[in-house]
């Protein structure tokens, strides 16, 4: 059993151009997901979500002044971003980036190598790979294609989901991964996220913005997340009462 604790977290985005001043975003998040849980996070847009995802996982531009984040204990604020994964957290970008010159293969076969300590053995990586490929439909030639590179939203996403069960991290933060995904696309991209929590009892702090992905992802627990907190937390019925009334009922 593993437990990632979000105490009271406020973060600041850091100017693009010189001598303007911070912008806080994060005011206060408090937020534990224990192994196996899947929580919710919806919201308006502009509200901080995609702000909570990055911060978790170290992006540069994202100032922590306040709080901190433990996964089983261990604060990973302290921690560099390579740091943060090997420890078990895992994120799903809503922009996958490109990187190009870097073969999904090499970069598949090397982010598991450092995440596991060692590098699998050809033979059983290959077996490995194929079978997480073809659960997600993904074609065959796409080990030897550029990361992201030329890549639609749909093969993107199931590229993320991909990584997520190779590399079975202890919690996994998925920021819209739902977000241009045509129907077929989305069950697909669903059940990969459910096989890999199957798996691994693994958590999940799945971000928003539309029920639709929950309907194949069931939340435990569902936060309203406005102003750079969460607001209110339901079970799955919140959904519901998101996707009827809006989120004016909550914040007012």
């Amino acid at each position: 059993m593993s437990t990632l604790e979000i105490k009271n977290l406020h973060a600041q985005v850091l100017p693009s151009q010189e001598g303007a001043e911070p912008k806080p975003i994060l005011k206060g998040v408090n937020l534990t997901i224990n192994s196996g849980e899947t929580h919710a996070i919806m919201g308006p847009n502009g509200s901080g979500k995609s702000t909570l995802a990055y911060t978790l996982s170290g992006h540069p531009r994202y100032e922590v002044t306040e709080g901190e984040v433990l996964l089983d204990g261990v604060n990973i604020l302290d921690l560099e971003v390579d740091e943060r994964a090997r420890a078990g957290l895992f994120l799903a970008m809503q922009y996958p980036t490109e990187v190009p010159g870097v073969s999904t293969s090499n970069f598949m076969r090397t982010a598991v190598t450092h995440t596991r300590g060692e590098a699998p053995s050809l033979r059983e990586w290959v077996k490995e790979v194929n079978q997480a490929r073809e659960a997600l439909s993904i074609d065959k030639s796409f080990s030897e294609r550029s990361v992201n590179e030329g890549f639609s939203g749909g093969e993107k996403k199931r590229h993320e989901v991909m990584q997520l069960g190779l590399l079975k991290p202890k919690f996994a933060v998925l920021d819209e991964t739902d977000s241009g995904l045509d129907v077929d696309a989305l069950r697909i991209v669903s059940e990969g996220v459910n096989r890999y929590q199957d798996e691994n009892n693994g958590g999940i702090l799945l971000i928003t913005h539309y029920k639709r992905i929950l309907n194949y992802v069931k939340p435990d627990y569902v936060h309203v997340f406005a102003g750079g907190q969460i607001i209110k937390t339901g079970g799955a019925e919140l959904a519901d009462a998101l996707e009827a009334d809006g989120y004016d009922q909550f914040l007012a």
